[in-house]
């Protein structure tokens, strides 16, 4: 083979390298004329997806307000109202009552669900070492002392500072709690009214309670019950309409 020929064979292959050099080199000069010296990965400029939860967190507290506060207004206006008879205003107050719109107080128990350290370690001898998702309250922890309660015969619950209706969701993201629109992070207190007896009870008896209880032995968990002879929770203050999915016509 002439020396030629060799020459054009290996042509095709070293004109791809240039081209690949010649694209690298243009794309740090298209990073640095962009960047100008700033680091893009950290642009306070640009929300972080916590920063937007919080914010509209804070958006449906304000609302939130606003609504109880013009709730409050059409009570006092029905109260007012002397042309109804007491019949059906002693209906509308069972049916506000049933619903959780109504402040109710009485003996109860507060629940109180906090994570572990996230350094925390096995406390008991042959159990697995811990991992970040048996360190934290989970959705189903909340929803079994949540159902247990309702089992147990309570009046009233309140999740941390809402009171709970028919409608209400107990979801987690991770470890962030979120409760009608608003979001919350540990320690989670889950107040009750009720007979405190009966209230134990359930929880003794619901299987996903034991089960959350093993993991506070074994890792540090914590579980609290603390007893009242009186306590209050408000009436849910938030909006009662339904929201569901509608197919495309």
């Amino acid at each position: 083979m002439t020396n030629s020929a060799r020459r054009l064979r290996i042509r095709p292959a070293r004109l791809f390298t240039f081209a690949a050099f010649a694209l690298a080199g243009l794309i740090f000069w298209t990073s640095f004329n962009t960047a100008q010296g700033t680091n893009l990965r950290t642009d306070d400029s640009m929300l972080r997806l916590t920063d937007l939860i919080y914010e509209r967190d804070r958006a449906n507290q304000r609302l939130d307000g606003g609504n109880a506060s013009l709730r409050e207004d059409v009570d006092s206006l029905a109260e007012r109202d002397h042309g109804a008879g007491t019949a059906p205003r002693k209906e509308l107050r069972e049916a506000e009552r049933a619903a959780g719109a109504t402040e109710v107080d009485g003996a109860g128990l507060t629940v109180t669900l906090t994570d572990a350290p996230p350094d925390a370690t096995a406390l008991i001898p042959g159990v697995p070492d811990p991992t970040p998702d048996t360190l934290v309250v989970h959705q189903q922890d909340l929803q079994a002392v949540v159902n247990a309660l309702w089992a147990g015969g309570a009046e009233g619950i309140r999740v941390m500072d809402q009171r709970l209706i028919s409608t209400s969701a107990v979801r987690c993201v991770g470890n962030t709690l979120i409760l009608q629109g608003r979001v919350y992070s540990p320690p989670y207190k889950i107040t009750a009214v009720g007979d405190r007896q009966d209230l134990q009870a359930a929880l003794d008896a619901e299987p996903a309670v034991q089960n959350y209880l093993r993991y506070v032995e074994a890792y540090g968990l914590g579980y609290e019950v603390d007893r009242h002879d009186s306590v209050t929770l408000p009436g849910y203050s938030g909006t009662v309409g339904l929201h569901h999915a509608r197919p495309v016509e």
